[in-house]
């Protein structure tokens, strides 16, 4: 039974994910690391900031302090606020599905985004009102492919005051990465996969796999929990 629809956001609401290679490519040039598009799209989409500021340095024999750490993060969210004024754009049948799927289910956002850019773009392209939680790199200690942020997504549904608690095999996360699919399933959860970031046979872990949103019904999701 379907009681809740966990969302990831890059790469599922937003297509930014070319701006994130863009940026990630521009910082790590500025520490004199080499990131390539292919490298990138292999073993780094799906990582928050974090996961892969420490992938790539580690993978380049680096020593990475957590001030440092932070000031990365800082620097790419910098570029981050400046591009995404001009380079957005909304994925097909979400302005139709999220707003049809809220009346009716609670919904959250499970993303390795920093939260200050999640709400800004959410409030932007008026879907903030349908989201009842989210969860963002700043409140979980362990990224995806780590269950924490979608466990941490349910908690925050629940504690909205239900007396029936919603179970984890309830929820459907919707992702792109197979780091998102592997942390959905881990925290016992159905997972419906997107092929907007990935080819279908990356992304073969999930419980369905679709090309687009677009046109995706209620009663399609509920099929994958039923």
């Amino acid at each position: 039974m379907l009681r809740a629809v966990i969302f990831d956001f890059n790469g599922i609401i937003v297509d930014d994910e070319p701006i994130h290679f863009e940026l990630f490519q521009r910082v790590l040039k500025e520490e004199g690391i080499k990131l390539t598009e292919a490298d990138y799209y292999e073993r780094y989409l799906g990582y928050d900031d974090r996961g892969a500021f420490s992938t790539a340095y580690r993978e380049h024999d680096r020593a990475l302090s957590h001030s440092k750490l932070a000031q990365l993060i800082e620097r790419k969210a910098a570029y981050y606020r400046e591009n995404i004024k001009t380079k957005m754009r909304v994925f097909p049948g979400i302005q139709t599905l999220v707003p049809n799927l809220a009346k009716q289910l609670p919904l959250a956002i499970a993303s390795g985004a920093l939260r200050n850019e999640i709400e800004i773009i959410l409030s932007s392209i008026g879907l903030f009102m349908h989201f009842r939680a989210i969860v963002s790199a700043e409140d979980v200690t362990q990224g995806k492919p780590e269950p924490e942020i979608f466990l941490t997504a349910l908690e925050r549904l629940n504690a909205l005051g239900s007396d029936d608690p919603i179970d984890p095999a309830e929820c459907l996360v919707i992702e792109d990465s197979k780091e998102g699919i592997r942390g959905a399933r881990r925290a016992g959860m159905k997972c419906l996969a997107v092929t907007n970031s990935h080819p279908p046979k990356l992304l073969d872990e999930a419980d369905s796999i679709v090309d687009s949103l677009e046109g995706v019904t209620q009663k399609e999701l509920e099929a994958i929990c039923s």
